[in-house]
């Protein structure tokens, strides 16, 4: 018995080790790459592959899964009525879990930005991508045959127009909320400003005062992804 007790409390610990290596090389390997430009194409590769369109959409979509007000619904709110007033033929659906009130609080964001009421409609089924994409079918069968534009974040458009397609929407696009860097000088003085001589001064290191956390942001999100859209091919829904 002590034989075997031995036996699994080493194999236990070789398992607990390599899984510590693995995931302090995990750890080297984004910081690494977070000093690079990668994470940013790859989140970029995201928001624009297959999205792109060349109609006038009967239709905007604009799926949402987060409360209001949040940083993740109000930028797509922001690109759904810069679009809408562009596109002012169109019909809007907001696609939300069942939340009426967040529901309309999002409506009325829109009218406050010049958008019809009338125009706009709820579809208050579906908590994934996938049962959103069903239950507007099962709503209106007709969606599937006319020109679609869907806005969501950008590291969920690949997915999303391939689980919209893979469900026979013909004719479809994507509107990616991506967020508009601020090309402003945010470099500083530090000791004008009372910065310790015995502190790195990295004043003019916006490189690593910033973008190495967006980028380091950035990748765990693209990872988060990657893994839904293994998810999601594995169930064949894209």
């Amino acid at each position: 018995m002590n034989i075997q007790i031995h036996h699994i409390l080493s194999h236990s610990g070789k398992f607990i080790r390599y899984f510590l290596l693995g995931l302090g090389a995990m750890a080297l390997t984004m910081a690494a790459l977070a000093f690079t430009r990668l994470p940013f194409d790859a989140h970029r590769w995201l928001g624009e592959t297959g999205s792109h369109f060349r109609f006038e959409p009967d239709v905007i979509v604009m799926l949402g899964g987060s409360g209001m007000p949040s940083e993740s619904n109000l930028i797509r709110l922001y690109y759904t009525a810069h679009w809408a007033n562009i596109y002012d033929q169109s019909r809007i659906i907001i696609a939300h879990p069942h939340d009426s009130g967040v529901a309309g609080t999002m409506t009325d964001y829109l009218v406050s930005n010049g958008i019809d009421s009338s125009r706009i409609s709820l579809m208050l089924d579906g908590t994934n991508t996938r049962e959103q994409a069903l239950m507007l079918i099962a709503g209106d069968s007709s969606l599937t045959s006319q020109k679609m534009a869907l806005v969501t974040s950008p590291e969920n458009m690949y997915r999303t127009i391939r689980v919209f397609r893979k469900l026979g929407y013909n004719q479809i696009g994507g509107i990616s909320a991506f967020e508009n860097a601020m090309f402003v000088d945010l470099s500083y003085k530090h000791k004008s400003i009372g910065g310790k001589a015995f502190t790195p001064d990295v004043s003019g290191n916006l490189d690593l005062r910033y973008n190495f956390w967006n980028y380091l942001k950035l990748e765990i999100t693209c990872l988060r992804e990657w893994v839904a859209i293994g998810y999601y091919w594995v169930n064949g829904w894209i």
